[in-house]
């Protein structure tokens, strides 16, 4: 499966989605158009082992929740990234069993490399 998601009013994801092209044969979902589900969000857990790796500490609602003065557990990532997509951190890139995971340049450059070898 290739697969992305992504925000499409979310500057630094489309600038990512124009640098990895062409992406023939890719599924692009908006998270906030089309909300992640528990199989999905699963089927990344899979992948990364890591609830906390899926999940954006920078989200304003973090620090707004007060959520940054807490201390969290995997359950907690998985009920707040299934409750608002703004705690997914994105973009999430699945090329068959592997996932790029945010937007540093470390992680599009090894995403841009599995994409095209």
């Amino acid at each position: 499966m290739k697969k992305i998601y992504h925000l499409s009013t979310c500057d630094t994801c489309q600038r990512i989605i124009k640098e990895l092209q062409p992406l023939e044969g890719f599924i692009f979902q908006d998270i906030k158009t089309e909300a992640i589900t528990p199989e999905q969000l699963e089927e990344m857990h899979t992948l990364t082992q890591s609830y906390e790796a899926l999940f954006s500490k920078r989200a304003r609602l973090f620090r707004e929740r007060g959520l940054n003065e807490k201390t969290l557990t995997e359950t907690d990532y998985k009920n707040l990234i299934l409750e608002q997509y703004t705690f997914l951190k994105r973009p999430v890139i699945i090329v068959d069993n592997k996932i790029f995971v945010g937007n540093s340049k470390k992680v599009v450059a090894a995403a841009f490399e599995d994409i095209h070898p």
